[in-house]
């Protein structure tokens, strides 16, 4: 039966010869993840179900990223219960306040995932490591504490939809412009509970950060998983920090997929996600008259070191905004202490931004960042929800780093060129 990439590699994690669409099947887990918002609900249903003891302590993943560090007491007791689970059960991944990153920066840059993997997470963007050509998907806090005693998930077979990507991005167009253009196209239910599966020549444009942003934001089109064919970018990228042996999957020729899309990467602009959903698209040049109050550059989607130097690379030598705040977040902390050496930090703060601790803050509408009344966002962030970051009138464009950059610069939502050529 000729099967999709996620398909075959869910059959192997299932011990089966094949599966389909619509199947039901129990698969072994590579890795367990939660942070400190998801895993306290996790621990008690674990302790409440009689379990004493995690199936392995290498492939659980406990991430301190949401609240930490700690915004208030109850960030703290959330924070506190992680950490003594932790240490009774022996994680051997556990990352807290100064050695923890935002966790899906974080697992991919220490080596915890690679291609082949089924990977399970307690929050939604745990889609991120289908860059790296493995099967990885959000599930809720109970299906976490099953994973994590059992090392098992049951899982609906996703049918699946093809992009091939064909042509080189223009320069200031990155994977965060690619993937709202994708998503502005089909719509935030486009993939619902679908493989988002990236193939095609155009992959040789696309870095693995620029990819990671892509199958990051694969939840935002409804998608169980978005997942890229493995290709010698990605067998490097993993090789350097990891030395797991690894299984690629590739797709059979004939695989049945719902819908096929060829996306010329050439075409795409730079592009704006505009309040209220990811699907409300729109290019620079739409938006010139959209004065803003604040911008985030950073998140799990867009705070790696390629996403801080393009923002470097727009900021050198100028300053924001008189009217605007511009917080940087590096999304760990070798990206910014890599970032620092490299003079990043310094363009941003003689630039006028606040750089931040690696955390999610306020992408969810945690802290360090949150809006007022009326108040106007762009972010790097993947959400742009009513109150997502903050006060229910505020509002929220998503952009890449660079158009995020240029807008602190200008204070109005401004295409990249217009303040660096």
């Amino acid at each position: 039966m000729a099967m999709t990439m996620t398909q075959k590699i869910l059959a192997a994690h299932a011990g089966l010869d094949s599966v389909e669409a619509g199947q039901l099947i129990k698969v072994k887990l590579n890795l367990v993840l939660g942070n400190d918002i998801t895993s306290p609900v996790a621990i008690n249903e674990f302790q409440k179900a009689g379990f004493t003891k995690v199936f392995d302590n290498e492939k659980i993943a406990l991430v301190m990223d949401h609240f930490v560090p700690n915004k208030d007491i109850k960030a703290a007791e959330q924070a506190k219960q992680c950490r003594i689970f932790a240490n009774e059960q022996n994680i051997v991944h556990f990352y807290d306040a100064g050695d923890m990153g935002i966790e899906h920066a974080l697992l991919p840059e220490k080596g915890l995932v690679v291609p082949g993997d089924v990977v399970i997470g307690a929050d939604s963007h745990t889609c991120t490591y289908g860059a790296l050509g493995a099967f990885s998907t959000g599930v809720g806090s109970t299906d976490m504490a099953a994973g994590m005693a059992t090392g098992e998930a049951w899982f609906k077979v996703p049918s699946a939809i093809k992009f091939n990507l064909k042509g080189k991005l223009s320069k200031y167009v990155s994977g965060k412009d690619v993937i709202l253009y994708i998503i502005g196209m089909i719509g935030v239910d486009g993939a619902l509970y679908k493989s988002m599966e990236f193939t095609g020549e155009g992959l040789s444009s696309l870095s693995v950060d620029d990819r990671l942003c892509m199958a990051n934001m694969a939840i935002e089109a409804g998608a169980k998983n978005g997942i890229f064919e493995v290709d010698e970018q990605t067998v490097a990228y993993v090789k350097e920090r990891s030395d797991r042996e690894i299984e690629i999957f590739t797709a059979d020729a004939d695989a049945e997929y719902d819908e096929v899309y060829d996306i010329d990467l050439s075409a795409i602009a730079p592009t704006v996600a505009c309040p209220h959903l990811p699907e409300n698209t729109k290019s620079t040049d739409e938006l010139t008259d959209v004065k803003i109050d604040q911008a985030v550059i950073g998140s799990c989607t867009n705070g790696r070191l390629s996403d801080l130097a393009a923002a470097a690379e727009i900021m050198k030598g100028k300053h924001i905004a008189k009217v605007v705040r511009c917080i940087v977040i590096p999304a760990t902390q070798k990206i910014y202490k890599e970032a620092m050496k490299l003079g990043y930090l310094e363009i941003f703060i003689d630039a006028g931004c606040v750089v931040s601790t690696p955390t999610c803050g306020p992408c969810l509408g945690g802290y360090m960042g949150i809006l007022a009344e009326d108040e106007v966002a762009v972010a790097t962030t993947n959400r742009n929800f009513v109150g997502r970051m903050g006060h229910v009138t505020s509002k929220i464009y998503l952009a890449s780093p660079a158009v995020a950059a240029a807008s602190a610069l200008t204070g109005y939502i401004t295409a990249p060129d217009k303040v660096n050529d």
